[in-house]
């Protein structure tokens, strides 16, 4: 079924402008505001303003407008391609409009969409890329709201990126045959190697890979981005994380990151779920390295998703290590690690001044086998340990700890799926740690936070950590 679409009332355009006149009259902030929009591109800019406030005065002298200081009149819009009334008088606007509409001109009254013939777009300017988003003059406010969004979505080096694809576009024609093979050199262009040097400021090291792709043919190389999809709230995932999905023909995935972040990348990337959940590996680390290896030198983009941060428990070494020996590209993208979710859910410092400096990163199944491990030691000197994956060994950390010297009393903080709409808080001491081994009910990943500073934490929405226990033993 044929789906109804509200038809425009103004069509998009982008008209040429470079070095033909463009003209706002208008004395303040409506005639600045205007300047400056079309100050971002290459037009012969003139404003007439008997009176300009010294704001809208310093733009022009520090812009190069020239500024007519005398009261408008028509002569002053003859040759101009587009013209602005930016008075904040609506019959005097109206007059401007009626002028310069008898001269065939367009024209824009600021405000009163009434008498506009076009409308001015919010822009994104990434020049010569740009993106104009208008609401046909119904909704400012919200166009510069999409305006901020997608401005943060759109890399601030694709500029000049563009400018360099057109300096390769005649060699592409030339070289790259129509179709497929083109479209395939063009999108490594603008998401491969060539983008990433751009990013960094390396216009040389862009232009060597650019060349690079004419000269592979259709052997083009494979990337893998080993991203870190945070604690699971999919409005944690960094922008160049979400980047990197839309340009992804895999993702490969983990079994606890969330389908809503997975599902911010390509609609038709292929999803690979690998697993690597407690109980339930579908696939070896080992799997996983050869997977990534074949589709990097299938010439494939790849997000390789991780839960959290890549690095901090994540593996993340020996699929660098793999990628590194088979010569495959890779870039790692941090992402936020549940320690931090977990530490701004209880709205607890993870460090405080006078009391800890430091914070060590732990698993609780460092404890297998009878040596204590070094973060103990740390703990007790005043460091804030943060425990992943440790419900099942809660006893073992809490004896290890006091075993060590920490006192019984210290802070405990305790987050199922930190960041999420369905978290769990408890709170309470290394003595009531133990307990945690009895919380059937937890399923979700639980970070355990111990330490002096957790004890600035805000405890009134979490629950305390023993009382199940001690609710068993008066009933006993």
């Amino acid at each position: 079924m044929a789906t109804d679409i509200a038809k425009l009332a103004a069509f998009p355009v982008f008209m040429r402008v470079e070095g033909r006149a463009v003209v706002i009259v208008g004395n303040g902030a409506e005639a600045l505001a205007k300047a400056r929009l079309i100050g971002q591109s290459s037009a012969d800019l003139t404003i007439v303003a008997d009176a300009p406030e010294p704001a809208l005065a310093g733009w022009a002298e520090a812009n190069g407008a020239r500024l007519i200081r005398a009261p408008y009149t028509a002569r002053y819009i003859e040759n101009a391609v587009l013209v602005f009334a930016a008075t904040d008088n609506e019959a005097q606007d109206r007059a401007i409009v009626a002028d310069a509409r008898a001269k065939n001109i367009p024209a824009n009254a600021v405000d009163r969409p009434a008498l506009c013939d076009f409308y001015t777009p919010a822009l994104v300017n990434r020049a010569p890329l740009v993106v104009a988003i208008g609401t046909e003059g119904a909704g400012p406010v919200l166009a510069q709201m999409v305006r901020a969004r997608i401005d943060q979505m759109l890399s601030p080096s694709l500029g000049v990126l563009a400018h360099l694809a057109t300096q390769y576009r005649d060699a592409v024609e030339r070289l790259v045959p129509k179709g497929l093979a083109r479209r395939r050199f063009w999108k490594s262009f603008f998401t491969g190697e060539t983008a990433r040097a751009a990013e960094r400021g390396d216009l040389a090291g862009a232009r060597r890979s650019a060349s690079s792709l004419l000269a592979a043919g259709n052997d083009l190389p494979g990337h893998i981005a080993l991203v870190g999809a945070g604690p699971g709230a999919e409005d944690l995932l960094t922008l160049r994380a979400q980047r990197l999905l839309m340009e992804a023909d895999f993702i490969v995935h983990d079994a606890l990151v969330p389908e809503a972040v997975i599902a911010m990348g390509r609609r038709d990337a292929e999803r690979i779920g690998v697993g690597k959940r407690k109980g339930c590996h579908s696939k070896s680390q080992a799997q996983i390295n050869d997977l990534l290896v074949e589709l990097g030198h299938a010439g494939k983009r790849v997000v390789r998703l991780k839960s959290g941060d890549p690095l901090i428990f994540g593996r993340a070494g020996e699929e660098m290590a793999a990628l590194r020996d088979a010569g495959i590209s890779y870039e790692v993208v941090p992402g936020v690690t549940a320690a931090f979710a977990a530490a701004a859910d209880f709205e607890l410092p993870l460090t405080l001044r006078g009391v800890t400096s430091s914070i060590v990163f732990t698993t609780g199944h460092d404890l297998k086998g009878r040596t204590l491990p070094d973060w103990a030691s740390l703990a007790v000197s005043g460091a804030t340990v943060a425990v992943y994956m440790g419900r099942s060994v809660a006893a073992d950390v809490a004896g290890r700890l006091m075993q060590a010297g920490l006192s019984p009393d210290t802070a405990v903080a305790v987050v199922e799926n930190a960041s999420l709409d369905g978290k769990r808080l408890l709170h309470g001491t290394l003595a009531d740690l133990p307990a945690l081994s009895e919380r059937g009910e937890l399923t979700g990943p639980v970070m355990t936070l111990i330490g002096d500073a957790v004890a600035g934490a805000n405890f009134k929405r979490s629950e305390a950590l023993a009382a199940r226990k001690h609710q068993l033993e008066r009933v006993r």
